[in-house]
C-alpha cells in the first residue's frame, strides 16, 4: 500500500503541513473568527430561506428528470427481463445490441460529473437553477439506471421468470415480479441519491447554477464569515433532514 500510495501523494502535491504554517494559521483564524456570531438579520434570513428552498427544488426536479431517463434505460439494460434469454439461454442479436447501447449510454451519462455538466449548461442557458437541474438529471440518470439494472438482475428472479414463461409481457413481469422483490432496495438507493443531489446542488451553485451554493460563493468572495456560518448551519440541517427522510422510508419498506 505504501509503495502504491507514495507516488500518488507526490503527484497530487499533497502537502498538509502548509496548513500549519504561521501565515496559513493567521489567515484561518481571522476568517473563522468572523463566523461568530452567524448572520441573523431578518432580510438575510429571508434570502437564505429562498436559496435553501431553491436548492431543494433543484435537487428534487433534477432527480425527477433523472428517473424519467433512468427507468427506461434500466429496463433495456436488465438481463432478467429478456424473454429470448429465458427461452433459449441466449439473447437475440438485436436485443443484445440494444442492451449494450443502453449500458454505454448510462456509462456516458455518469462519466461526466454533474459539476462539469453544470459548467456546460451555464454557458448554454445562462446563470440560474436550470443549469443545475439539467446537470443533476444527466449525471444521476446514468447512476440510477446502472444501479437499478444491477438491483433488478441481482434480486430473486423466480417470480419474474414464472410470469414470462406463462406469456406475460416485460412490463407486467416488471410490475408484478421484479418490483415487489426489489422495491425496498430501489427506494433506499433513490432516497440516498436525492440526499446526494441536495449536496451536489450546493456545490454546483459555485459555478452559477443557483441555490445555496451561489449565495455562499458570493459571501465567500466578500469574506463575510457570519453569512457563511449561517449557510453552513442551514446546510447541515438540510442534509440531516434529507437523511431522516431516507431513514424513515427505509424503515417503512424494511
Amino acid at each position: 500500500m505504501l509503495i502504491l500510495l507514495w507516488p500518488m501523494l507526490v503527484f497530487s502535491e499533497f502537502k498538509p503541513w502548509i496548513l500549519f504554517e504561521a501565515q496559513s494559521l493567521q489567515a484561518s483564524w481571522q476568517f473563522l473568527a468572523s463566523f461568530v456570531p452567524p448572520a441573523h438579520s431578518g432580510e438575510f434570513l429571508q434570502l437564505l430561506m429562498v436559496a435553501t428552498w431553491q436548492t431543494v427544488a433543484i435537487a428534487t426536479a433534477g432527480l425527477t428528470l433523472a428517473l424519467l431517463c433512468a427507468i427506461p434505460l434500466a429496463l433495456l439494460a436488465t438481463e432478467s427481463l429478456s424473454i429470448s434469454m429465458l427461452e433459449t439461454g441466449r439473447m437475440r442479436l438485436a436485443g443484445g445490441l440494444i442492451r449494450q447501447a443502453a449500458r454505454w449510454l448510462l456509462v456516458l451519462l455518469r462519466s461526466v460529473p454533474e459539476l462539469v455538466w453544470a459548467l456546460l449548461f451555464v454557458r448554454i442557458v445562462g446563470l440560474g437553477p436550470t443549469a443545475g437541474v439539467l446537470a443533476i438529471a444527466l449525471t444521476y440518470g446514468g447512476m440510477l439506471g446502472k444501479v437499478y439494472a444491477e438491483i433488478l438482475d441481482s434480486s430473486d428472479v423466480h417470480g419474474t421468470e414464472t410470469l414470462l414463461k406463462n406469456g406475460s409481457g416485460r412490463l407486467a413481469a416488471l410490475f408484478y415480479g421484479a418490483l415487489p422483490e426489489a422495491a425496498p432496495e430501489l427506494v433506499s438507493y433513490t432516497t440516498y441519491r436525492w440526499e446526494c443531489a441536495i449536496r451536489g446542488s450546493v456545490v454546483m451553485g459555485f459555478v452559477g447554477a443557483g441555490g445555496l451554493g451561489q449565495r455562499m460563493d458570493e459571501s465567500l468572495k466578500m469574506l463575510a464569515g457570519d453569512e457563511v456560518a449561517s449557510m453552513l448551519i442551514i446546510f447541515v440541517l438540510l442534509v440531516g433532514a434529507a437523511d431522516w427522510v431516507s431513514t424513515s422510508l427505509r424503515k417503512r419498506l424494511g
